[in-house]
């Protein structure tokens, strides 16, 4: 087994980032929130706006996708005619420097008013060096390496001409079947506003004007999370009372970090499509919560409010500019109609010259009037692109997001086995080990499970490799799964030829590792599934490797929680990594080894059948909950809340996540039972490392309001903290309780406390805690 140590990993993070600050910004500090600054941007706009035609304030809020310019015909596409018009305000998703570079000098060079681009691109999960998933990262429970795989994508982004991201992408979502919970922090919004922040500050840095930092892009405003049937793109219908208390935090926790900008939701909210609501756009957004970036819509989000019965295009686009939406993506809407609408009176210049502004501020913010190609160094994108020192940090920080999930008889980490089976259609796969949005990573050149553990060992170990079964038994789901080049290399031999050289694999070996459960795209947009569970030719893999006796340790890859009973029981160990990126492989080969202690915690609970979905651990109490104690043994009670076929409790909890050493906590104890005005509550527990291994466990602080004007949660996350112990390390953790924890949006959307008793739980899961009560007083 190899050592965990980590002060080698954390020295090894600081030298990895040199040349590039990785400062941790605690607030927003951005230069364009002084009055001086702004007071110099506004002159500068407003006089550039002074001599702009209509036609060139609507290519302003024109926002096309690039297509397929190459180097050398950026000049001379049907799109560089458009931007030398001035019809284009901005391109998304063209990579590569030297062909940004050829685009930007059409803008400065030949355009009239020689109006700089902005360039956006998907940068979800990391540019070339691609971290995990955003729902991976989030199982961290860290933000500061959250915030620094932000930092490394941003910087590796404007080094290859990019100065605006699609990201974070923030939904809260309490459904598995929606495949874009890949790209989100999970089901809690206090987790989720903190997440939502670390991406922001890593994204944009204390200045923005930088060449290294990129304009972040806070998305899907608003709800996209709450799709019915867990269907993309579906209707979104809740009490502004759920919006405020439990979807709303991230996008506004984003907002008070200085994102950007804000991208439109596909979605309805209360019957207006968001694209075109403006109680969503402009109350709540901007009057509210005081945001001053730019709105900009989803692909087609404008023209899709056509089939949501809005109207014709005319009529969605300026219902659109009436709603406080400023930059148009791809449907050019505002270019073709708001001319035609601004003379029939239905849109107004003050209007358009408020989109317009704003979108000059941002590329004002960006510095790009002063240096239109202050992101177009190709010496930058030589040697700051998927650098070793960045993979190194991903290497760690993919560690530091899978969860240990099952580990009976302390199989993991693995030891002296000198003879490793490693089977299942995922082992041996680098193109899906980035994951789902992975647009600018290098996917053949991600590292897999069984590469990563042979460049980890060489021929100490013998690892051998059966592919044991396709991915599915259908080819048409296979094959729907396996888009955008990350392919599953289907195989043409027969069920039975492919299990029988699994086993005849595994009975060789002394512990099989099975790298099973999703392809990348198998979540993701549009790719939403009714069954969230292993596809049934994996399935039947284990069933089969199960019977040679051989002892089992599941990887797990997933872009989702998944409904996994049946390999809960089968297998002896499951690791869930979700899909790590770039250095897969290696980080997962570090984690089965031991080099690193899994710490990793769910974001989103694991149901135990999708007829639980939606499952989440912030539910509201029944008028007739079912009695706690038939709760834990799982026992059907009439005339409660519960299931005649299935048990009320997850599989596994938000929150949950096991280490090779074990934690006690011990010793709750409050600073006070009774409290009064604003006082601050410590609350401090012992956490001991009662095991024989060195690790690190994430302590979480929930709080229950038990008495309300409204119904409050059973329990809500108001706090959590990394802690790590050497085994047999004992030390107090201590977590400060004010007023503010307190509050939540009554019916009236007030925002306040109220007296009365409260419970404070800890744990080291939703579940598993100990708790005292309190009153605290106005």
């Amino acid at each position: 087994m190899l050592s965990f140590n980590p002060k080698l990993i954390c020295c090894a993070l600081l030298i990895s980032v040199a040349g590039y600050s990785q400062e941790v910004v605690k607030q927003s500090v951005l230069s364009y929130q002084t009055k001086e600054y702004q007071s110099k941007r506004t002159v500068f706009v407003n006089s550039l706006l002074s001599k702009m035609t209509l036609d060139e304030k609507l290519g302003q809020l024109n926002l096309p996708g690039a297509g397929d310019i190459t180097t050398g015909q950026a000049q001379s596409s049907d799109i560089a005619k458009k931007i030398e018009e001035g019809k284009v305000g901005g391109l998304f998703n063209i990579k590569g420097v030297e062909k940004i570079k050829e685009v930007q000098r059409v803008a400065v060079e030949k355009s009239r008013l020689k109006i700089p681009l902005i360039f956006g691109m998907d940068v979800i999960h990391g540019y070339e060096t691609n971290f995990p998933i955003p729902l991976g990262l989030a199982s961290s429970f860290d933000p500061t390496i959250v915030q620094q795989s932000a930092r490394i994508a941003a910087n590796e982004a404007s080094a290859d001409g990019i100065n605006w991201t699609f990201s974070p992408m923030v939904d809260i979502s309490r459904d598995p079947r929606w495949g874009r919970v890949a790209e989100g922090g999970g089901e809690d919004p206090y987790l989720g506003s903190e997440m939502a922040k670390a991406m922001v500050f890593g994204y944009q840095g204390k200045d923005l004007s930088l060449n290294n930092t990129i304009l972040a892009c806070v998305k899907h405003f608003a709800l996209y999370g709450g799709a019915e049937a867990g269907r993309d793109y579906n209707t979104v219908d809740m009490s502004h009372v759920r919006m405020y208390n439990e979807y709303f935090p991230p996008y506004k926790a984003a907002v008070d970090a200085g994102v950007g900008s804000v991208m439109a939701s596909f979605n309805e909210v209360d019957g207006i499509p968001a694209t075109g609501n403006k109680w969503l756009m402009t109350e709540v957004l901007r009057n509210q919560w005081k945001f001053k970036g730019f709105v900009v819509t989803d692909y087609t989000g404008i023209n899709e409010m056509i089939d949501h019965g809005m109207g014709d295009l005319q009529q969605v686009s300026a219902l659109a500019m009436n709603a406080g939406v400023d930059m148009d993506m791809v449907g050019e809407g505002f270019l073709t109609t708001l001319k035609k609408s601004l003379q029939e009176g239905k849109v107004n210049l003050t209007q358009i010259n408020t989109a317009v502004k704003r979108i000059l501020e941002a590329k004002y913010d960006l510095g790009l009037f002063q240096d239109p190609y202050k992101y177009c160094d190709v010496n930058r994108a030589k040697t700051e692109v998927y650098s070793q020192a960045n993979r190194d940090v991903a290497r760690n920080i993919s560690a530091q997001s899978m969860v240990l999930l099952k580990n009976s008889n302390e199989i993991l980490p693995l030891k002296s086995q000198k003879n490793v089976a490693v089977i299942g259609p995922l082992a041996d796969n680098a193109e899906n080990m980035p994951g789902t949005w992975s647009v600018a990573a290098k996917h053949k050149d991600a590292i897999s499970l069984l590469a990563g553990l042979k460049q980890t060992f060489g021929n100490a170990v013998n690892f051998t490799y059966a592919k044991g079964s396709n991915v599915d038994y259908d080819a048409t789901f296979e094959q729907n799964a396996a888009m955008f080049g990350k392919n599953t290399y289907r195989d043409s031999r027969s069920k039975e030829e492919m299990l029988k050289e699994a086993v005849d694999v595994a009975s060789k070996a002394d512990v099989i590792l099975l790298a099973i459960g999703e392809t990348a795209e198998m979540s993701g947009e549009s790719s939403s599934r009714t069954n969230i569970s292993i596809p049934q030719a994996q399935k039947d893999l284990l069933v089969e490797l199960k019977k040679t006796g051989k002892p089992i340790v599941l990887v797990l890859f997933a872009g989702r929680a998944m409904e996994i009973n049946d390999e809960t029981k089968l297998a002896d160990a499951i690791l869930n990594v979700w899909f790590p990126g770039s250095e897969a492989g290696l980080a997962i080969s570090d984690v089965l080894y031991g080099k690193v202690n899994p710490s990793a915690k769910l974001p989103m609970t694991f149901p135990r059948s999708v007829g639980q979905v939606p499952i989440f651990y912030n539910h509201k109490n029944t008028g007739r909950p079912l009695d706690s104690e038939k709760t834990e043994k799982c026992e059907f009670q009439k005339f409660r809340s519960n299931y005649l076929d299935e048990c009320n409790t997850p599989l596994y909890p938000f929150g949950y996540g096991l280490s090779y050493t074990q934690f006690a906590y011990n010793n709750l104890n409050l600073s006070s039972k009774n409290l009064k005005g604003n006082q601050t509550l410590k609350v401090s527990v012992e956490l001991k490392n009662s095991g024989k291994y060195e690790g690190a466990e994430i302590v979480q602080l929930y709080i229950r309001d038990l008495v309300g004007s409204n119904t409050r949660p059973v329990k809500e996350l108001k706090g959590f903290q990394k802690i790590n112990l050497k085994a047999g390390e004992t030390k107090t953790v201590v977590f400060n309780v004010t007023p503010e924890d307190l509050k939540f949006y009554d019916n009236n959307l007030k925002y306040d406390w109220e007296s009365g008793e409260f419970e404070i739980f800890i744990g080291g899961d939703s579940q598993k805690t100990i708790s005292q009560k309190i009153t605290w007083n106005k």
